[in-house]
């Protein structure tokens, strides 16, 4: 059997999955920071072209991260707009608290 090339004594902030929530909490806020800029909060009621409102070089990641926190559970028959809307709650909500993370 090979030995695994891995060290053991990885910090744990270092561990594969703590990576990956680095990585997702920078996602999260590329794209909070994209919407911020692309899309005036009073047009929100009118409802969003979010392809239409996000720039090009920005919708891969932004589209990523809304259709991840907008996918339905199962049971859940709300139209994909209204899982957007509530997408982009969880978004700000996920920011917010990587932020007051940082500053504790």
């Amino acid at each position: 059997m090979a030995s695994s090339t891995l060290p053991l004594d990885r910090p744990l902030e270092r561990e594969p999955a703590a990576l990956a929530m680095r990585i997702g909490v920078v996602a999260a806020e590329a794209a909070l920071a994209a919407f911020a800029r692309n899309l005036d909060v009073d047009d929100l009621a009118d409802g969003i072209d979010f392809q239409g409102a996000i720039g090009p070089a920005e919708w891969p990641l932004f589209s990523l991260v809304i259709d991840t926190l907008a996918e339905a559970a199962p049971g859940d028959d709300r139209p994909l707009d209204e899982r957007r809307a509530d997408a982009l709650n969880d978004l700000a909500r996920i920011c917010m608290a990587a932020k007051r993370r940082r500053v504790a």
